[in-house]
């Protein structure tokens, strides 16, 4: 990143020198010439330094807040050194770019006026290099992540066996081919708590969650997939379950165990979860390349689960709900759309780590109640949308209208605020008050900002649970309690709950750091 950061300061330097020249503007004398590059290399020298010096508290000021050991040093000889080596490189590309157009203006200086034959020369040379990039590089490295992807998709994880129970998705009897679910719909149907688990923990008797996915690899499109999952969950008997839930996965397919596993304790197993799979290459890959994907694939389950559910009795009927993590959630959040579910509307959903480009959610945060953070907005009068993150912010004891809906998301998600603006325009959750998990050392700047969120995207989840993009079992149990309101649950059945899922930094001991926060 620091790489990049410095070719692109170059660059812009360069051209600025250009535009100078372009314009036929008078250069400096040879002393001033002189004294400039002396001050800006005494500059550029002092910044090095001091970012040097102070990379390793930088660092640690973050991993502090995320409760990860500290750091003794951040190698600071050997990332300038990887800086170094891919700034040249850029450099040099850029530097062979300009070369070239200088050579094409030469040419067409021949037929052309100067000052139109360098314009058309530099277009030419920008439109080659975006073709190149675009059509050569990004599709060469889009094509071997699908390969690999795809690979890592035929995989079965230990202890994942084909179902034998014939009322179980994937089994011999099942209308689902267990060899076209996919690694991740794998996990998802061979994984989760049994009965007996759930009866251990909370002492009452439970049913056998039901779990049904379909795999990108079942033949057809997104309505055929979605008829095969809807005819799965008749034959397993879903629609008699209490809740419902149509869940879309992140873009590999993966569903957050952390989510499906609590509901199905919150409510003794009788409920039915379905999803389908869209992608199999990580989220913040499908999101660049084309995110609709889970649009469309949420809205084609919807359609055809929503379509049968309105069929039936609404005092026999589940209650049915929406989920998303991730690109999930950009998918699904528009699939139940208000205006043509408004006569029988779904009774709510819950969404974590929304991505930069939901908008739904962007228009709910852009219209936030005034003095509420950007990070935890409170949303009119909070009766149909509430925000949550580490701390339960959901009001238990605030009335909640018909239908309910959550939004989980950390201030420190690169995933949900990331935007491109952030290369020329400060955003709002930099501003104060910051997040609990936002470095007070993040400051920001032109270009350099968008360089640091746009790197974290694909490590947003090299954090620890409760952080960045990953949502922790405690934060979907406030949420699916505010959602779907499980009866026969006291305080303290909930936080037994939360320290069945508990991991190290999940405990109450580890998250006494993060300070209450009051949007009022």
């Amino acid at each position: 990143m620091s790489g990049f950061s410095l070719a692109i300061g170059y660059v812009v330097g360069v051209l600025a020198t250009w535009g100078w020249s372009f314009l036929e503007l008078p250069n400096p004398g040879p002393v001033l010439a002189r004294r400039s590059r002396q001050i800006c290399v005494t500059l550029v020298a002092i910044v090095v330094a001091i970012s040097i010096w102070y990379a390793t508290e930088w660092q640690n000021s973050i991993r502090m807040l995320m409760e990860m050991p500290p750091l003794e040093s951040t190698a600071p000889f050997r990332f300038l050194a990887i800086a170094l080596l891919v700034a040249f490189i850029l450099v040099s590309i850029a530097r062979w770019m300009i070369r070239l157009g200088a050579y094409l203006s030469n040419l067409l200086q021949r037929y052309l006026p100067r000052r139109i034959a360098i314009s058309f020369s530099t277009l030419c040379v920008l439109v080659l290099g975006l073709m190149i990039g675009n059509g050569v590089i990004a599709r060469g490295l889009l094509q071997a992540a699908d390969r690999l992807f795809l690979q890592a998709d035929l995989l079965i994880d230990d202890g994942i066996e084909q179902p034998t129970l014939d009322l179980a998705c994937g089994s011999e009897q099942s209308l689902v081919d267990w060899e076209a679910i996919g690694r991740r719909g794998k996990d998802f149907i061979g994984g989760g708590p049994k009965p007996e688990e759930i009866e251990r923990l909370t002492g009452k008797p439970s049913k056998r969650p039901i779990r049904v996915y379909v795999g990108m690899r079942t033949d057809g499109d997104d309505h055929a997939r979605a008829t095969l999952a809807l005819d799965e969950l008749k034959r397993e008997g879903a629609f008699d379950r209490k809740i419902l839930i149509i869940a879309t996965p992140t873009g590999t397919g993966w569903l957050d165990e952390s989510a499906v596993d609590t509901i199905e304790y919150l409510h003794h197993g009788d409920t039915a979860i379905v999803s389908m799979q869209y992608s199999y290459l990580p989220s913040w890959i499908t999101i660049l390349v084309d995110p609709s994907r889970s649009k469309r694939s949420a809205t084609a389950l919807f359609d055809q689960v929503y379509a049968y559910w309105t069929t039936l009795p609404k005092e026999e009927r589940p209650q049915l709900y929406l989920f998303g993590l991730s690109l999930g959630a950009f998918g699904c959040e528009d699939a139940a759309d208000l205006m043509e579910t408004f006569q029988d509307p779904i009774q709510g959903a819950v969404w974590s780590g929304p991505p930069f480009p939901s908008r739904q959610w962007a228009s709910i945060v852009s219209s936030r109640n005034a003095g509420t953070p950007v990070w935890m907005p409170t949303f009119r009068d909070q009766s149909m949308v509430r925000f949550t993150s580490q701390q339960n912010m959901l009001k238990p004891g605030k009335p909640w209208g018909p239908i309910r809906n959550v939004y989980i998301q950390h201030a420190s998600d690169p995933m949900v605020w990331f935007s491109p603006s952030l290369a020329w325009h400060q955003p709002e959750w930099l501003s104060e008050p910051r997040g609990p998990d936002v470095s007070p050392g993040l400051r920001w700047y032109p270009i350099v900002t968008f360089l640091q969120i746009a790197f974290d995207l694909p490590m947003a989840t090299s954090v620890p649970l409760g952080y960045g993009h990953n949502y922790s079992p405690s934060s979907y149990i406030d949420a699916w309690v505010a959602v779907t309101q499980p009866e026969g649950w006291s305080q303290t059945d909930l936080d037994r709950l939360c320290d069945h899922f508990a991991t190290p930094t999940e405990s109450p001991q580890a998250s006494s750091p993060i300070p209450d926060f009051d949007p009022s």
